[in-house]
């Protein structure tokens, strides 16, 4: 037998969970403290800036209503050089830049020496923004390009309705988080040297546990190699585990020769076992009673296994034992269980196939049962057939139509033109919805076996959506449906295959358009959600689609009104080719709607890196 080296052994795995123990307590207690710590620190340093932008804007008030009372006029020069030098001397050693901005967003004053060219230029950043605009909570905490951690905090001068300027402060919070550095390398430190001392000290303790345990590991050795005329006893030093283990050694000695010949059973059992493991597994006794059930078997029925062992297996399957005798009797020993769990509204289709343990001199020793999960297989097959009679509906339906206007024609219809050109013309329709229909399902095969080329090209957003909204507006105009479109400001050029993406949008604009009633109103949004995501979303006012449709909405074929749906042209595959095309851009394509109270379908396109870096 080799030897055990130090790092996989006990000692060392005593030693180890000393130390990953006292490490966990004190990451614990450190991220705990460190986190206080740093909030605290965060809101002191906020709430000074604070009281420094009020203390400031209480100030700089009365120079600005001087201003606006002494317009053009040596007394506002010298009220402004007051204030510059104020804000100078009271707030120069803050460590911050400090303006003070009138109600036209004009800089008045600012205490860097070295930004003196921001004077009398216009200050346009967001906060400064909303504090003219009366909103006193503006604060944005950010990084800046040198990596310096920055807050920005902007108040409105007035105590009135009228907002006459404001002040506008931007503080490092370096130094903050400068002193968390160091209590962070304090508590490393400290750390350090607790994992040291804890490693000592469970080297002296673990040894009073594992020397017993090599005294038995060498009499065990002798054992396994072979050695049972080594007789000599363990000796037992006390009456506590280690003590115990040593009487239990020298009586398994004792039995050994007898255990050997019981394990031989217990290895046919346990190779069957074993065999089987990628699927559930039940074993039971020659009783038919549960002996040992697998975590897949558990997974499968729910079940847990201290409530299943010692239970009849026609019970836990739910199945009588006259019909699992039967099973017995037949040659592919197999039946399909269909399960309903709690939460779950289709069924789990469950294959059970039995195989029968025999022992030697005793005959049936039990019985095994393989669990298998074809739910997936059946749905598979289930979807297989409702696409082919799908597929099998919509064909004949024209084509019957087709037949029957040929036959009237056949019949005498020609010789009425105006009637004759009727019939023609339903049957050149049938024929063209005949086509779509193909030419659907053949899009679809293509993205489906990846043979559907995505060319990508740079393509403005906006533009593309007001190219969408010009398509369908003799739709919208004859229906006096208004039709919006909103692109967020951040909104950037993306890299996508136009001709796809204007099928996935004409698509579901058109789906608006249809299920939307006259006087209605359409939204289409585009935005930003993610630095790498483009979210573009088409919302109407319509009709909507009951709760129970809206997991089925993107299969194919699926309508939620089938007769509308038809009236208008649909094949039923418009949603499923818009998903496939998204998915095949990499994104994601979600439908949320209400009865009554409309749709919106919202699908989602990547950046490529280097555009997501712009």
């Amino acid at each position: 037998m080799k030897p055990i080296r130090f790092f996989q052994s006990i000692q060392a795995k005593l030693i180890i969970i000393y130390l990953l123990l006292i490490l966990v307590a004190l990451q614990l207690i450190g991220v705990y403290f460190i986190k206080t710590l740093e909030t605290s620190l965060k809101n002191e340093f906020i709430e000074n800036r604070n009281s420094q932008a009020q203390l400031l804007a209480q100030y700089a008030e009365t120079y600005l209503t001087e201003n606006q009372e002494n317009k053009n006029s040596d007394t506002t020069k010298k009220s402004y050089a007051d204030l510059n030098d104020f804000v100078n001397s009271l707030f120069a050693t803050s460590k911050a830049e400090i303006q003070i901005i009138d109600a036209n967003g004009v800089v008045l004053t600012t205490t860097r020496p070295m930004n003196q060219s921001v004077v009398n230029s216009k200050n346009t950043q967001t906060e400064v923004t909303r504090a003219l605009q009366g909103i006193k909570d503006n604060q944005r905490l950010f990084t800046d390009f040198d990596g310096v951690r920055k807050i920005i905090i902007a108040k409105p001068i007035g105590s009135g309705v009228k907002v006459l300027g404001a002040v506008y402060i931007i503080a490092s919070m370096d130094d903050v988080y400068k002193t968390l550095t160091q209590i962070n390398n304090f508590f490393i430190s400290g750390t350090l040297i607790a994992l040291a001392l804890t490693a000592g000290l469970g080297v002296i303790l673990s040894s009073t546990i594992t020397n017993p345990i090599k005294a038995i590991t060498r009499q065990a050795t002798a054992v396994a190699e072979g050695r049972y005329e080594y007789e000599e006893k363990i000796r037992v030093m006390g009456e506590d585990e280690i003590g115990q283990l040593g009487n239990t050694f020298n009586f398994m000695m004792e039995r050994l020769r007898e255990a050997l010949s019981l394990n031989e059973e217990e290895k046919e059992k346990l190779a069957s076992i074993l065999s089987n493991m990628n699927d559930g597994l039940i074993a039971t006794d020659d009783h038919g009673r549960i002996i040992v059930i697998n975590r897949r078997a558990k997974q499968i029925l729910q079940v847990n296994e201290d409530t299943t062992l010692g239970m009849p297996l026609g019970e836990l399957l739910g199945m009588p034992q006259e019909k699992m005798q039967v099973l017995e009797g037949t040659e592919d020993h197999s039946t399909m269980l269909h399960l309903y769990h709690e939460g779950e509204e289709d069924p789990l289709f469950v294959k059970v196939t039995y195989t029968t343990i025999h022992s030697k001199g005793k005959g049936s020793a039990g019985t095994i049962a393989v669990l298998q999960d074809v739910t997936g297989q059946e749905k598979l097959e289930q979807a297989r057939r409702e696409f082919v009679a799908n597929v099998s509906h919509e064909l004949r339906t024209p084509l019957t139509t087709i037949k029957s206007y040929l036959e009237a024609l056949e019949d005498g219809a020609l010789e009425e033109p105006q009637l004759a050109g009727k019939f023609v013309s339903v049957a050149r329709n049938e024929t063209e919805r005949m086509i779509r229909l193909v030419t659907d399902l053949l899009q679809l095969s293509r993205l489906d076996s990846k043979q559907a080329i995505i060319s990508k090209e740079t393509t403005d957003v906006t533009e593309m959506l007001e190219e969408v909204a010009d398509r369908f507006s003799f739709q919208l105009e004859q229906r006096m449906i208004a039709i919006e479109i909103d692109v967020e400001e951040h909104v950037d050029e993306i890299m996508l295959d136009r001709d796809r993406i204007d099928q996935v949008l004409d698509n579901l604009v058109s789906n608006a358009i249809k299920y939307t009633p006259e006087g209605g109103h359409i939204r289409i949004h585009a935005g930003r959600r993610e630095p790498a995501v483009l979210e573009i979303s088409v919302q109407d006012d319509g009709i909507g689609i009951p709760r129970k449709d809206l997991t089925r909405i993107f299969e194919r074929f699926y309508r939620v009104d089938k007769a509308r749906s038809r009236s208008m042209g649909g094949t039923g595959l418009g949603l499923s080719i818009a998903r496939e095309i998204v998915k095949a851009h990499g994104g994601t394509i979600q439908l949320e709607s209400e009865l009554g109270q409309g749709t919106r379908v919202t699908f989602t396109l990547p950046y490529q890196q280097e555009e997501a870096a712009v």
